[in-house]
């Protein structure tokens, strides 16, 4: 929130409103991507590129299969989830 936010209005006023501290969201600006954030960037890239090789047909338990094939192990539920955020049917 703050991230968007920042655009408008300071952060000195918006860490005082929103009650956390300005060190604290500069550290966590300059904090590197999660481990689970990279993974989740690599899986929407791989989920992305087995939906162009299976020509859009697959559903998340055909890509699933798909994805294991070619060495990538991920449950059904993850898979639905990050297709829903990329908007993929």
């Amino acid at each position: 929130m703050m991230k968007e936010l920042r655009l408008d209005y300071p952060i000195p006023l918006l860490s005082r409103v929103l009650k956390v501290s300005a060190s604290g969201y500069y550290a966590w600006v300059d904090r590197p991507p999660s481990r689970r954030a990279q993974e989740e960037l690599r899986l929407e890239l791989e989920i992305r590129a087995a939906d162009k090789r299976t020509r859009q047909t697959y559903g998340p338990v055909r890509l699933q299969h798909d994805l294991a094939e070619h060495g990538i192990q991920i449950g059904i539920c993850r898979i639905r989830r990050i297709r829903k955020k990329l908007g993929l049917r």
